[in-house]
């Protein structure tokens, strides 16, 4: 373990609010057309979550693309808490415990692909669905950090208080087990 590593723990197990957590796991299907095909990678998301998806509307019309402002063109699903926690296991081991360090954002945010649902432990191919790759985007922050997201008396977090990349997969690596390439 790195210098750097041992300091970031010391400071965690000094002062619990600095240790970051798992705030949301959120899972993404783009299928870019609605209609049928939508409605099978809504399937998929509630296959792997248990979680009814909702869908995600496209912004402006794009012609080449064939679909118009409005149109539904994709599905989300965001998970909180112990949920997030065992289907984030899944998740990951998908793809091996090992993820980029370049899908670590400044923000300590985590990005990867899967790309096929199919190699997540305990889904099962459907010929009447097919296959579908998804986007899992994991956000990490520190408590006290929704002083910045809430509607009343929002105040601003200073940047010391931020999550750093190397923070966010330090976490990963000591919670999940997870390999930065």
């Amino acid at each position: 373990m790195s210098v750097a590593a041992e300091q970031i723990l010391k400071s965690w197990e000094e002062n619990p609010m600095r240790k970051p957590r798992i705030t949301k796991v959120t899972l993404n299907i783009g299928v870019g057309q609605s209609g049928e095909r939508l409605a099978k990678a809504m399937k998929v998301l509630e296959t792997i979550t248990g979680r009814k998806p909702a869908p995600r509307r496209a912004k402006k019309t794009e012609r080449a693309f064939g679909f118009k402002k409005g149109e539904a063109i994709g599905a989300v699903v965001t998970l909180r808490g112990e949920e997030a926690m065992s289907t984030l296991r899944r998740l990951l081991e998908a793809v091996s415990f090992r993820i980029k360090a370049s899908s670590v954002d400044a923000h300590g945010n985590v990005c990867f692909g899967i790309p096929e649902h199919i190699q997540i432990p305990g889904i099962r191919y459907d010929p009447a669905i097919g296959i579908f790759g998804l986007d899992v985007c994991i956000t990490i922050q520190r408590p006290g950090h929704r002083v910045a997201e809430r509607r009343r008396a929002r105040g601003k977090i200073p940047r010391r208080h931020r999550v750093t990349k190397e923070e966010s997969m330090l976490l990963l690596s000591q919670a999940f087990g997870v390999n930065f390439i």
